[in-house]
């Protein structure tokens, strides 16, 4: 195993190492940001994300660190995403505790008519632009209320949404190894008491990365669980010798995956290709539809509806169910679009010569179980050998700012009565 884990990194490495053009790797840091003397006081709370862990990744590849300390701690069955199970709105939503359609971000891609621009996760100035994003990430929490926080390449954290930035980040790149990463983050506990950071946030994407590409039940995708896995060995580890005493460790995940039916592909209804009347945004799990004259929504749905097949549902938005929190009535930002296609895992949408990869998400978690993701926590503030039944990812947000003993300053969607069970306090 520790052969293979070398073989990946170096893969990964050689992989970074070709990408084309010059990456800023610095990293950022906003001056004259201190602990007041309360903050000082409060626990310690590193948040990690891996993305793409399915919640039976755990146990099926025997992630040996994590499942130590988590069975020390608190476990829950799953941890269920918002709809859609994608990326960016998940991880947003984690750290804001706002449903996508309430935070804004209802997609890795989308337009706002409003605006008249197109928002894409690949463009590092929409990214940065916290405009964008709605809600108040937990680092601006704390900065708001003197508490000093960093963040490591987490959606968002380079931006200053929420009014406030970090004091410490990076803007997002993939050169960085999770031992690399892990380093940073010791250096930053290692500052001196008023400039240490007593909430981190921490992205890992090789786990996603691993099943897009070769698909979850692939020995590269446990491999790449591995790698994590040891990278938070190492990090839990390298903690307990700086001797800082009330550390808390929060991993989650933004969402599972599954193996899709890239071969047989759904195609995209032949009426939508009318561009002067529709616009629509394939996620390839989700099509939303955008139609331009108001007039004509209903007559499209049921045309829609006449001529679908079994492999998909067809849904007016502001019929879906109340429990996916993604209609109409939900969409604060008018981003989603009329009309829904939701195909039926493990279908796909596919546009003529595109292709796809292995694995996927973006589905329905209460009805495609692979789309469940992750939740393990352990240290000084949490139960020991405690198992809790799945829960909404809504809920991570208020749980951690009681334990940094911060008080939530807009409204929110996660409840803390929901995980405060999980506190020994």
């Amino acid at each position: 195993m520790k052969k293979i884990l070398v073989f990946l990194q170096l893969f990964l490495s050689l992989m970074i190492f070709s990408q084309k053009g010059i990456v800023d790797t610095a990293q950022v840091v906003i001056p004259n940001r201190f602990n007041n003397a309360e903050a000082m006081q409060k626990p310690y709370v590193i948040m990690i994300s891996t993305d793409g862990f399915r919640s039976d990744y755990t146990k099926k590849y025997n992630a040996e660190n994590l499942l130590k300390h988590s069975n020390a701690g608190v476990q829950a069955k799953a941890m269920l995403p918002s709809y859609p199970s994608i990326t960016f709105p998940n991880h947003w939503t984690l750290i804001t505790g706002l449903y996508p359609s309430h935070h804004g971000l209802i997609d890795n891609f989308f337009y706002d008519y409003k605006r008249k621009e197109p928002y894409a996760m690949s463009s590092r100035k929409n990214a940065e632009d916290g405009s964008w994003y709605g809600g108040v990430p937990l680092w601006s929490l704390a900065e708001k209320q003197n508490m000093v926080s960093a963040s490591l390449q987490w959606v968002g954290s380079a931006s200053d949404a929420g009014g406030i930035r970090p004091t410490y980040y990076y803007p997002y790149h993939e050169k960085f190894s999770p031992s690399e990463k892990i380093n940073k983050v010791i250096n930053w506990l290692k500052l001196p008491e008023e400039k240490r950071p007593h909430f981190i946030s921490l992205y890992f994407p090789e786990v996603d990365g691993a099943g897009h590409h070769y698909g979850p039940e692939a020995k590269e995708t446990e491999t790449a669980v591995h790698l994590i896995d040891n990278a938070i060995g190492e990090l839990v580890q390298k903690v307990n010798d700086l001797g800082l005493g009330n550390v808390n460790f929060v991993f989650v995940s933004d969402h599972g995956m599954i193996q899709v039916d890239g071969g047989n592909p759904l195609e995209i209804p032949a009426i939508l290709l009318d561009k002067n009347r529709f616009d629509y945004y394939n996620s390839q799990t989700l099509l939303r539809v955008y139609v331009k004259n108001p007039n004509e929504v209903k007559v499209v749905y049921k045309e829609l509806k006449a001529n679908k097949t079994d492999d998909y549902e067809v849904y007016l938005d502001k019929k879906l169910p109340n429990y996916l929190h993604f209609a109409t009535r939900d969409d604060k930002y008018n981003r989603i679009g009329q009309i829904l296609l939701i195909p039926k895992a493990p279908k796909i949408f596919l546009e003529k010569g595109k292709k796809t990869s292995v694995g996927k998400h973006g589905y329905n978690p209460r009805v495609v179980p692979e789309m469940k993701a992750t939740f393990l926590a352990w240290g000084p503030e949490f139960k020991n050998n405690l198992v809790i039944d799945e829960f909404e990812n809504i809920n991570v947000y208020p749980l951690v700012a009681e334990i940094l003993g911060l008080k939530v300053s807009e409204k929110i969607d996660g409840k803390l009565k929901v995980l405060k069970s999980t506190l020994k306090r």
